[in-house]
């Protein structure tokens, strides 16, 4: 063949003599160049290499992923030139680069033999955790780059809301539903999980009704108290997949809890957070709060205009915001309405709600006596 040329036959490569070894692995490059990422004009085959051995079929489809998805998602995320061939991969870029990404391959191997399978979320966080420390700093706000998003502050109150929960152990957030509250502090909560500055997620609630009783709820005593704790779930749910989020509960590292179960538990190395903090009397916040053990932080959210509690009954959270005010390693960050990130109407209801009445109230018009029906023939009136 003239120039050193091969020729592939149904997706064969026939190797020639005398070829140089850089040709040795060029299979992939030719039947799917998408892996090689882009090539530099004029630059040669002289940029350092790395290559990866993987342990059998089985490993390599997970490594590289449905139609190789995962190892774009690497070359594309570190912007080196990926080859996938007969259980090797090889990596050409900077010398800087190729330790990086050997790291993300190591410990891409790693989760695999600890939980069999691989998401891109997956891929997203070891790539964040190992080329950069999934935060920075932008425009004075803290960011959060998790699970392949980024969380940033949307307002002052959340910058500064973010900033308490980097810099302080227990913090106290209150303000209006809808001010990122809770989903700010389990986006927190869940980076230092993933990153390994923690070993487990405690989120609490107490079990109160929104002014109505259930009564009796049927079902086991996750049935029973899943009602209740939805709305952390639901945070849960934005911030992972379904199946990696199952296997963090089923392994114990994200736990749901009423408050109620609190009692007589240290917890260390751990993020507790508690919802609904309003909801919880005196002596509960007082028991919550001292279930902190070592390298362990407490974040407390909840809106002080909407205790649930029966009359008479003072909300644990007020008080512990005045008892603790002061004490050194404790922050109390407080949002306002200009910190209502959900629909713009939320913002509309929370203000009239706040308002004062003007007019007559609706119980004082449903008060009045009813418009009176005419008999046949005459005039209806209203009663003056």
């Amino acid at each position: 063949m003239p120039g050193g040329r091969c020729v592939f036959f149904l997706n064969t490569l026939i190797m020639f003599p005398g070829l140089p070894d850089r040709f040795q692995v060029i299979r992939l490059r030719w039947l799917s160049p998408v892996l090689r990422g882009p090539q530099p004009a004029g630059q040669g085959h002289s940029m350092p290499e790395l290559t990866i051995s993987l342990d059998g079929p089985e490993e390599e489809l997970a490594i590289l992923g449905s139609r190789d998805q995962l190892l774009r998602q690497v070359r594309d995320s570190l912007r080196v030139k990926v080859l996938a061939r007969r259980g090797e991969i090889r990596v050409e870029g900077e010398p800087d680069l190729l330790e990086k990404t050997r790291l993300v391959f190591e410990e891409m191997r790693r989760l695999y033999r600890k939980q069999k399978a691989l998401s891109p979320g997956d891929v997203a966080e070891v790539i964040d955790a190992i080329v950069g420390d999934g935060t920075e700093d932008v425009g004075g706000r803290l960011e959060i780059r998790e699970g392949g998003r980024s969380i940033r502050a949307r307002t002052d109150g959340q910058a500064r809301y973010l900033n308490a929960l980097r810099d302080f152990e227990l913090v106290f957030a209150i303000g209006p539903a809808g001010t990122g509250k809770t989903y700010l502090a389990v986006a927190h909560a869940v980076w230092l999980l993933r990153r390994g500055q923690i070993k487990k997620i405690v989120l609490v609630r107490p079990a109160v009704e929104a002014g109505e009783r259930l009564g009796f709820l049927p079902g086991d005593l996750e049935a029973k108290i899943n009602p209740y704790l939805r709305p952390l779930f639901d945070a849960l749910h934005d911030l992972m997949e379904f199946g990696q989020l199952r296997r963090y509960v089923d392994n114990d590292l994200v736990e749901i809890a009423p408050l109620a179960y609190m009692r007589g538990r240290t917890l260390n190395d751990a993020v507790i957070i508690l919802d609904e903090a309003q909801n919880a009397t005196i002596p509960q916040m007082k028991m919550f709060l001292t279930r902190m053990g070592q390298n362990a932080r407490i974040v407390v959210t909840g809106d002080t205009t909407q205790v649930d509690l029966p009359q008479g009954t003072a909300s644990g959270l007020a008080d512990a915001v005045e008892r603790l005010r002061g004490v050194p390693g404790i922050a109390t960050v407080t949002l306002g309405k200009a910190d209502i990130v959900r629909h713009p109407l939320v913002q509309a209801i929370v203000n009239a709600y706040e308002e004062p009445e003007s007019g007559p109230s609706v119980h004082q018009v449903f008060a009045r006596e009813p418009f009176q029906i005419p008999p046949a023939g005459g005039e209806g009136h209203a009663p003056a």
